[in-house]
């Protein structure tokens, strides 16, 4: 029997390459408003992030996501991430 491929995705700030489920992916929509896309579909620019509470932090101290997703950010989307983790 054929085993079913993962899909993997590379972590934007680690450049790791992980499965899918084990990182979070951060949409800019066309409209410009950036979401945390947890079912993988939504339109838009998308970034992927290592699930990882000491990375978010940084992620908010050195602005690597908003460098990537060429919009700025705000802290209730960094709150919402490590929501999410908890």
């Amino acid at each position: 029997m054929k085993e079913k491929k993962i899909p993997l995705r590379t972590c934007v700030i680690t450049h790791e390459k992980l499965p899918k489920k084990e990182l979070l992916r951060i949409v800019r929509t066309p409209e410009g408003i950036v979401k945390i896309d947890l079912t993988g579909k939504l339109n838009g620019h998308g970034a992927y992030i290592k699930k990882d509470k000491d990375l978010i932090n940084k992620l908010r101290t050195n602005k690597m996501l908003e460098k990537h997703l060429e919009v700025s950010i705000n802290d209730e989307v960094y709150e919402e991430m490590l929501k999410i983790l908890e």
